[in-house]
């Protein structure tokens, strides 16, 4: 049996791009594109749910499967960014007022699921983008759960129970080092209290998250900008953040701390400010060597 919600946004919105960030990497277990249909498997308040989105136009059709398919379809619009308030953002920066005259105030969407946000996240610390992606296909394949619904290979995130099971040598084989396991671990130790401050304000959370061991700003800054949509949060420590947006803005690359000092200003919206740069500019070049991922962990 599924659960099917038609949603009229209101405003544009395009399911891919809402969605964009939600996916780590082409290979991951917990979400699917098959046509013209994104899939994602979910673990909600509620159980594991399945959630099929198709945009149609100006509409978009949601269709749910699992014990949490009431609940996953109620959060569609918030997916969709329904509760940002991009309207609100106004500058008399002359750089920014020309990108608005071309571009789109960009839209944050989010999840309301904070631990499914924060588990990749940890894992993606610190290394490149293909070892991160590794170790979180790995994990789900391996300790996931089958998505309710039709069978289209999708795996949920594992429970915090489970993620309390798995043994060190099965984070090394992922591979995932100890300090990024030991952080997973604490986590799923507190997963019921992180869950929970899913409504507070955004410095709040990342108060109250970086005092978990392992997890520093970079860490809960992605968390916010999927879990909460936190148009505010910037992932400060970011190998390639800063960088690109100095040499987007002034054809040289900044430091953390210029960014931080450009995007003082913007308050509560820099992280808008930064998705806005890099709609125009996208990334800058890359003409050093690309990070190799290591080859010391076991496989």
């Amino acid at each position: 049996m599924s659960s099917q919600r038609t949603v009229r946004p209101g405003y544009p919105v395009g399911v891919a791009s809402m969605l964009r960030p939600l996916r780590r990497g082409p290979g991951d277990p917990t979400y699917k594109i098959i046509g013209e249909d994104h899939w994602r498997a979910v673990r909600t308040p509620q159980g594991t749910a399945t959630l099929r989105l198709r945009q149609r136009g100006t509409e978009v059709e949601s269709q749910a499967w699992g014990e949490g398919a009431e609940w996953v379809l109620e959060q569609v619009p918030a997916l969709l960014g329904a509760e940002d308030r991009p309207e609100e953002f106004h500058t008399d920066d002359p750089l920014l007022a020309g990108l608005l005259e071309r571009f789109e105030v960009p839209r944050f969407g989010r999840t309301q699921l904070m631990m499914e946000a924060l588990v990749p996240a940890i894992i993606e610390q610190k290394v490149t983008s293909q070892e991160a992606f590794r170790g979180f296909g790995a994990m789900v394949r391996r300790f996931g759960e089958v998505a309710p619904g039709p069978d289209h290979g999708l795996r949920v995130q594992p429970s915090p129970q489970t993620l309390r099971t798995i043994p060190s040598w099965d984070w090394l084989r992922m591979p995932v080092d100890p300090a990024r396991s030991k952080a997973v671990l604490q986590a799923a130790r507190v997963a019921s209290a992180i869950e929970r401050t899913v409504d507070l304000a955004g410095d709040e959370v990342e108060r109250r998250l970086t005092t978990i061991p392992g997890i520093g700003e970079w860490t809960v800054a992605e968390v916010r900008q999927r879990a909460l949509g936190d148009p505010d949060a910037v992932s400060f420590g970011d190998y390639h953040i800063a960088k690109d947006m100095g040499w987007a803005l002034t054809n040289q690359t900044w430091s953390d701390d210029q960014l931080r000092e450009y995007l003082e200003k913007f308050r509560p919206h820099r992280g808008r400010v930064v998705a806005l740069v890099y709609r125009a500019a996208g990334k800058r070049p890359r003409r050093g060597p690309r990070m190799s991922p290591r080859t010391h962990l076991p496989r």
